[in-house]
């Protein structure tokens, strides 16, 4: 089993956070990884990547050229891996941020308003992690459990109040990709 996930968007918005945080629960399932972080020299608003391979078996390279799925937060993500997406591969697609279509007519699209549903839980701070839970509920690769365990060794101490909050977009994101079709 492996599995090649690309998280894109713009600076500011948790992608290396979030990847970072894909890595410490697949460790905590026993699974490789490897992480490849990659965002543009500005402080928020650039391209911000990270490549999370998660295998049981050695991982030959941590770069991605074809993803299984992506998981795009805004326009300049989805511009840019789009067409690096694998046959039938999944797009989960951050609706309120991203208004056009996704191009690839073989992509199977999981369309959620995530940036909308974090701030309906609190704050738009936690997209990234309510798109973690789709990804979760969307491909079974990781388990929920892991990615909130993860993120007590992750959370610097300043942000551990935003542990709970965190968590019920975790548990909604899973629930939103698990009744996807």
């Amino acid at each position: 089993m492996e599995n090649n996930v690309i998280i894109c968007g713009s600076g500011g918005q948790g992608i290396l956070l979030a990847g970072t945080i894909l890595c410490y629960a697949a460790l905590k399932e026993d699974k490789l990884v490897t992480w490849l972080p990659s965002y543009g020299a500005e402080k928020r608003g650039g391209l911000s990547y990270c490549g999370v391979v998660i295998s049981s078996e050695p991982i030959s390279s941590p770069v991605i050229g074809r993803p299984e799925v992506i998981i795009a937060l805004d326009n300049i993500g989805l511009d840019n891996y789009e067409n690096s997406l694998i046959e039938n591969g999944i797009v989960i697609l951050n609706s309120s941020l991203i208004k056009r279509e996704v191009k690839r007519k073989d992509a199977r699209v999981c369309s959620v308003p995530i940036t909308d549903l974090a701030g309906e839980l609190g704050s738009t701070r936690i997209a990234n992690m309510l798109a973690l839970g789709v990804y979760a509920g969307k491909t079974a690769v990781i388990k929920t459990e892991s990615i909130v365990a993860s993120m007590g060794d992750v959370f610097s101490e300043k942000h551990k109040n935003l542990m709970e909050m965190n968590i019920k977009a975790i548990a909604k994101g899973f629930e939103i990709g698990k009744n996807s079709k």
